[in-house]
């Protein structure tokens, strides 16, 4: 998941790019594009460069129109966007590309279970633990809210909100089908520093 301000006020969508692509590099299965404050036009010049030169899957978040006109793989919606049911509505009726993902996001049981009866493919849970960029959520959920949720919907959910090396396996424990980050994987100093945090997220999943 990307934040382009987390790499500091000189940085440029080049940069971020750049981080993007050693992600992807460094074995991440998915990144989510969230620039939410981005003009549409760069933003679909990011996306793009993303989905042009990375084996990741791309995800965009909130603009369908964006991740469309990138040949992104799915659009993530949150409690903002327009809604998941509305989107499936339009997939169904065969506008989509084969395989084109809604994810949701979701900040309690009741949020997941709407959620998977509006027909998306995967919700994004938390935050399950502290973390800055979730504070407008309210307090952490917990690995035991997390793993409640895991066992209600048939969605894979992917655990979000202060996960680092040492809490993920927790919630790969409490039944998250993988975990979503965006500190862990835009902080480390170099390539290798990132392959080794992958590798180990990898062998415990």
């Amino acid at each position: 998941m990307t934040d382009r301000k987390a790499l500091g006020s000189g940085a440029s969508l080049q940069n971020l790019l750049a981080r993007i692509q050693s992600a992807a590099a460094a074995g991440v299965d998915w990144i989510q594009i969230r620039e939410k404050d981005l003009p549409g036009r760069e933003l679909l010049g990011l996306a793009r460069g993303a989905v042009e030169t990375v084996a990741a899957r791309i995800i965009v978040n909130d603009r369908l129109d964006v991740a469309l006109a990138a040949g992104a793989a799915g659009v993530h919606l949150g409690h903002e966007s327009v809604p998941a049911a509305e989107v499936v509505r339009w997939r169904r009726a065969g506008n989509a590309p084969a395989g084109f993902l809604v994810g949701v996001s979701c900040h309690s049981l009741k949020d997941a279970k709407e959620a998977e009866m509006a027909g998306a493919d995967y919700v994004i849970f938390g935050p399950v633990f502290e973390t800055p960029s979730k504070a407008a959520f309210g307090a952490p959920q917990g690995v035991a809210a997390l793993a409640a949720v895991c066992a209600a919907i048939r969605l894979p959910v992917i655990a979000i909100g202060g996960i680092d090396e040492e809490n993920a396996p927790e919630c790969l424990r409490a039944g998250a089908a993988g975990i979503a980050a965006i500190r862990l994987l835009q902080e480390p100093a170099d390539a290798a520093e990132l392959r080794r945090i992958v590798e180990r997220l990898h062998s415990v999943g």
